[in-house]
């Protein structure tokens, strides 16, 4: 009789051909089979499960029908219909095959296959699926960390270079912003910052300097005027350089007037030097230095010419005979700054002149219309004197317009200090005392009188000239010089951060009396 009860066949489990193993005849552990023993393995029990013969069509159709026993094969039952029939077949020791068949037991297969025992990992088995290629080449190797998170192990550690990356990038904002911040203090507070720490710069140059620079020196200068003039020729670096060195001197040094050629970035001992050899006093020749007023002028004009200051004096008060807009009153605004070498033999009126051509020649080179001759010089004059930095021109010529509207300054007054100065005289200084801005009898006063300085208060050059025609674009209302050795300026837009800057101002002022 048929025994149709499954067997523990290593053919009948699906999970038999992952890991097979055999033991030996001494009863040792089981040998693991490589991937490709192991589907040989299979194929060969699948093989041997097959039956030889065909299988009935019904048994096939109905795998879950229990086969015919041995008693029934002995006495099969025939049905007719009609001219057919269908006979049931005889049973056979080979069961059919199915879920539940397992294949003939028989000597011949007494091998290694038959006596398998089978262990089995599931985990495993997605595994094997994903690495059984095509290559037969020899078992792969499986990395160590994945073999033991699909065996329910410890899951492999993660490398943490994200974390690193992550980490250094932090690092480097964080330091770059510290960079930032200490760039913005040092700019900001560098003279107080190495005067603290003993760190002050260098207040003279080095050597004997380089390039050309002409500086003249007037009638009755004093060793304050001459280290001025110095300084702001760009001859010395700074005016005590020059200054203190005159105090040292054991006798005081002798000037004669008259314009000298020298270097740009001098040591003050090489100014000093050069200022009195006589071989470097240049003959016919004197500089007017921007925003020079006409007072101040016109005393050059006589060192550099030999012309005598009165007769100047009288040509200049000939205000129509020199071609000025009508509002003109004095040459003021149109005595072009600049250095000027003249044959000798010409008269006061005649040098004069040659100065106001060139003020028309550079308002010309600029696009001005002789009929906006005025008002540009007025506003490029006031420019002139406020002005300190290149690039504070242009800034300083919105301020003065951003006042003049009254859409955002209602007053409209300009509140110039330097325009106050102007009107007292003292055209050497553009600070002011409270009695002074108070003064309504100053025309110039532009603390007490709105709108536009009434006249020009200096000689303005080119830069002003420019930056009168072309203003920047900003909303401010307020600045102030609040070092007047390097000319920084701060620009405010409210009343709060101009006093801040005011603040500024006057503790510089109060670390450098000799501008009192």
């Amino acid at each position: 009789m048929s025994n149709l009860t499954p067997q523990n066949n290593p053919a009948d489990d699906p999970l038999a051909d992952l890991f097979t193993s055999e033991r030996n005849a001494a009863g040792e552990q089981p040998v693991p089979l490589s991937r490709r023993e192991a589907r040989q393995q299979r194929e060969a029990a699948e093989a041997a499960s097959t039956p030889s013969e065909p299988v009935a069509e019904d048994a096939a159709s109905d795998p879950a029908e229990p086969a015919p026993t041995a008693a029934s094969s002995a006495d099969p039952t025939t049905a007719s219909s009609g001219d057919s029939s269908v006979s049931e077949p005889a049973a056979s020791d080979t069961p059919l095959s199915g879920p539940t068949s397992r294949a003939p037991e028989s000597d011949d297969t007494d091998s290694s296959a038959s006596r398998a025992r089978t262990t089995t990992i599931p985990a495993f088995e997605d595994l094997l699926a994903e690495d059984d290629t095509a290559n037969d080449s020899g078992p792969q190797p499986i990395h160590r960390g994945r073999r033991r998170a699909l065996a329910g192990g410890e899951p492999p550690k993660r490398r943490r270079g994200r974390r690193g990356l992550i980490a250094l990038i932090v690092s480097i904002v964080v330091v770059g912003g510290l960079v930032a911040c200490a760039a913005v203090v040092w700019t900001s507070y560098e003279p107080q910052i190495r005067k603290v720490l003993g760190w002050e710069e260098p207040n003279d140059y080095e050597g004997a300097g380089s390039g050309e620079a002409v500086v003249m020196v007037n009638e009755g200068d004093i060793g304050e005027d001459i280290a001025t003039s110095l300084h702001d020729a760009g001859v010395t670096k700074s005016f005590d350089a020059f200054y203190d060195l005159l105090l040292a001197q054991p006798t005081q040094p002798e000037f004669f007037p008259g314009a000298y050629k020298l270097k740009l970035k001098m040591s003050a001992e090489s100014a000093l030097a050069a200022l009195t050899d006589e071989a470097n006093r240049m003959e016919d020749t004197f500089v007017i230095p921007e925003g020079t007023a006409e007072q101040d002028a016109l005393p050059s004009i006589a060192e550099g010419t030999g012309i005598p200051l009165e007769e100047l004096q009288a040509a200049a008060a000939d205000v129509a005979s020199f071609g000025l807009p009508a509002e003109a009153t004095s040459l003021e605004g149109f005595l072009f700054p600049a250095t000027y070498s003249l044959p000798d033999g010409g008269d006061a009126h005649a040098v004069l002149q040659t100065l106001v051509n060139r003020s028309f020649q550079a308002l010309d080179d600029a696009g001005v219309k002789p009929e906006d001759r005025w008002k540009t010089i007025v506003l490029a004059s006031l420019i002139q004197k406020e002005a300190g930095l290149r690039d504070d021109y242009y800034k300083v010529s919105r301020v003065f317009l951003n006042r003049l509207d009254p859409a955002q300054w209602e007053s409209g007054l300009l509140q110039s200090d330097a325009t106050v100065a102007y009107g007292t005289g003292n055209t050497h200084r553009v600070s002011t005392t409270d009695a002074e801005r108070a003064d309504a009898s100053n025309p110039y006063n532009t603390y007490v009188h709105p709108g536009m300085v009434v006249r020009p208060i200096s000689n303005p050059g080119d830069l002003a000239i420019d930056a009168a025609l072309h203003p920047a674009d900003g909303p401010w209302l307020y600045f102030v010089t609040w070092n007047l050795d390097s000319g920084e300026t701060i620009f405010s837009t409210t009343q709060e951060e101009h006093e801040a800057a005011v603040d500024k101002w006057l503790s510089w002022m109060d670390e450098h009396p000799e501008y009192q």
